[in-house]
C-alpha cells in the first residue's frame, strides 16, 4: 500500500534564478571542499533527471490510478525545470574553466548502456534507488540548514528549491515500480549499484575542481572528509534513511516530512509551467 499523502499536490514551479555570473569560484562559504562536492552533483543532474522522466514515461499508460497518473506529470514536469536549471548552473562552472564534458562522459555513456542492455522494470529500479539518495539529501538541506549555511544567497536558493521538489516527488517512481513490478531484490541490486556509482561520480567530480584550483592538498580533503563522514558530517547522518530503503516494507514516504515541506514551500511562489 502507498504511504504518498493523498493530498499531495506536485507541481513545477518556474523559477527565475539570477545565479552569479561569474559563479565565485568557492561560493559555500569560501570553503573550496564543500562548493565542488555541491558542483559535482549538480554535474550528474541534467542527464540524471533526462533518464528518471524517461525511465517513469515508459511505464506511463500502465498506471489506472488518477492521482498517481496526475503526480507523474508532476514529476516530469520537475524534473525537466531541474535539468534546465542545472544545465544552466554547469554551463557556469565551465565558464571556470572546468572540464564539465569529460565529468559528463561517463554518466551518458552508463546511461546509454543501462537504457540498451538492461528492462524497463531495472531501469526504472535505478531511478527508485535514486530518488531515495536525493530524497534523503533533500531532507537533510531543509531540515537541518547548516549543511548550505554560508554559501551565495542564490545558490542556496537553488538548492533548497530543489531539495523541496524532490521531496514533494520522491515516493511517485517508487510507486509506479510497486505497480508494476515490486520486486524488492531488483530494488536493493539498484542501489547498491547507484551508491557506487554516486559516490565514485561526486567524488571524480569533486576531485577535479579542487585540482584546478590548486586546493587540492592533504588538509582540504581531510577536513572535507571530516564534513562527510565524520562523527556528525553530512553523509554520517543520513545512514540510518538509507539503510531503509533495504526493508521489506520500506515506502518513501514513512520518513514523514510533509509538514517540513509545507513550510519550505512557502518561501517559493508557486508558478504552475
Amino acid at each position: 500500500m502507498s504511504l504518498t499523502p493523498a493530498n499531495l499536490h506536485i507541481r513545477p514551479r518556474r523559477m527565475d534564478f539570477g545565479l552569479p555570473d561569474p559563479l565565485p569560484r568557492h561560493w559555500h562559504d569560501n570553503d573550496p571542499f564543500k562548493t565542488h562536492f555541491f558542483n559535482a552533483m549538480s554535474v550528474l543532474f541534467p542527464d540524471g533527471e533526462r533518464y528518471f522522466i524517461d525511465s517513469v514515461r515508459q511505464f506511463r499508460d500502465r498506471i489506472s490510478d488518477p492521482a498517481l497518473l496526475e503526480q507523474i506529470r508532476g514529476f516530469i514536469g520537475q524534473e525537466g525545470h531541474h535539468s534546465r536549471e542545472h544545465i544552466d548552473y554547469n554551463n557556469r562552472l565551465r565558464a571556470l574553466g572546468y572540464d564539465i564534458d569529460r565529468l559528463e562522459m561517463p554518466v551518458k555513456r552508463r546511461i546509454r548502456f543501462v537504457q540498451k542492455q538492461f528492462s524497463p522494470e531495472r531501469q526504472l529500479a535505478g531511478t527508485v534507488a535514486m530518488e531515495h539518495f536525493t530524497a534523503i539529501l533533500a531532507n537533510a538541506l531543509l531540515s537541518e540548514p547548516e549543511w548550505i549555511d554560508g554559501a551565495d544567497p542564490e545558490m542556496q536558493r537553488l538548492w533548497r528549491w530543489h531539495a523541496l521538489e524532490e521531496t514533494e516527488h520522491k515516493a511517485v517512481a517508487f510507486d509506479v515500480y510497486m505497480q508494476v513490478s515490486g520486486d524488492r531484490k531488483i530494488l536493493r541490486k539498484a542501489m547498491r549499484q547507484a551508491t557506487f556509482f554516486f559516490l565514485k561520480d561526486v567524488t571524480k567530480g569533486t576531485l577535479h575542481m579542487l585540482r584546478k584550483d590548486g586546493k587540492l592538498t592533504p588538509a582540504t580533503w581531510w577536513n572535507g572528509m571530516l564534513w562527510l563522514w565524520g562523527p556528525k558530517g553530512l553523509f554520517t547522518r543520513l545512514i540510518p534513511a538509507y539503510r531503509d530503503f533495504y526493508k521489506d516494507d520500506f515506502h518513501p514516504w514513512q520518513h514523514d516530512n510533509a509538514q517540513l515541506m509545507e513550510q519550505v514551500a512557502r518561501e517559493f511562489e508557486l508558478q504552475p509551467a
